[in-house]
């Protein structure tokens, strides 16, 4: 079943010079890439992304970090988009991130965690409405679809 996805190439992945490297595991994957933007936040939009921490202490920081320079908005698609994504990303904590993961190749502190990734259906459903308009998504049909997603006989 394919499903769509949000990941959020944070400020300092892009200050690392890191983006491309990033995307480029999620395409290397299968996942087809179905929006693609560079943005720099305004506090609105990183308050409503982070709504769900409000009234947890973190919540100034993360703000202050997500708006502090611009980021990659990435929507994703494909079989388990979700599951598969979360799975490349590894733990929040890149300390506890298993080597091979993103945080786990490329982070070393929890504040500065590389990527977000949404973590279910309904999230990534919000969190895809939040980032990208609906006429900023694209359905498409890749050749490779037939190989890399050919069902099992």
């Amino acid at each position: 079943m394919s499903e769509r996805t949000l990941v959020l190439i944070k400020p300092d992945a892009v200050q690392r010079l890191l983006a491309g490297r990033l995307i480029a595991r999620f395409e290397e994957r299968g996942l087809k890439i179905v929006g693609l933007k560079l943005v720099q936040v305004d506090r609105d939009l990183a308050e409503r992304h982070y709504a769900v921490h409000r009234d947890k202490p973190f919540f100034g920081g993360l703000v202050d970090f997500i708006t502090s320079s611009p980021l990659v908005a990435v929507a994703l698609e494909g079989p388990r988009a979700i599951a598969v994504v979360r799975a490349m990303v590894g733990a929040t904590r890149p300390h506890e991130a298993a080597p091979g993961t993103i945080r786990g190749d490329f982070g070393l502190e929890t504040a500065q965690n590389l990527v977000h990734a949404s973590d279910g259906p309904e999230t990534a459903d919000v969190e895809l409405a939040l980032w990208f308009t609906l006429g900023e998504l694209a359905s498409y049909e890749r050749d490779i679809d037939r190989w890399a997603l050919a069902p099992a006989e």
